[in-house]
Order: structure tokens, then sequence, then C-alpha cells
């Protein structure tokens, strides 16, 4: 079943605009770089964020969990070096 990544994707990034402000607190950002085919997002880490030992826990408990709250259909939200490794 294909999933509507264009749904997915305004999902998505109103998830990313209610986090902004909290990364930019700190000097980091986040950006999303593309929505697999199995409902996997991918993101790039900027700024702060990118260097910071606390990324992957943002990350995970954060972004990821409004993502999946705003798009039940989205299996996981993983960094870009993660998609790469």
């Amino acid at each position: 079943m294909a999933i509507d990544k264009e749904a997915i994707e305004i999902k998505v990034l109103e998830a990313l605009a209610q986090l902004r402000p909290f990364l930019n607190d700190d000097g980091g950002d986040m950006e999303l770089v593309e929505i697999r085919d199995d409902a996997t997002v991918v993101v790039r880490l900027l700024g702060a964020c990118k260097d910071c030992s606390m990324s992957l826990m943002t990350l995970k408990a954060g972004l990821e969990e409004a993502v999946i709250k705003a798009a039940p259909e989205v299996r996981a939200v993983i960094a870009e070096d993660e998609a790469m490794a």
C-alpha cells in the first residue's frame, strides 16, 4: 500500500515548526530531508544539534514522538547520518 508522502510531509513540517523554537533556543535546528516509501522520515541535524551529545535523545524522545503523534502512519524518524550508515 502506497503512503501519501505529501500529506505526511505537511504533518512533519508542522511538528518541526512546533519544536523549532526550542531547538533554536539552544542554537540548533532540524530540517526534513525525505520521506521514504516505508514511512521512515529522514531529518538533517543543523547547528548545535549536529554535534550535540543529546541530539539522538532529542530526535527520538522529542521529534519522533511529535511526528508520530501528528502522523501515526510514520514508522520512524532518523537522522540523515543514520540513514547513510
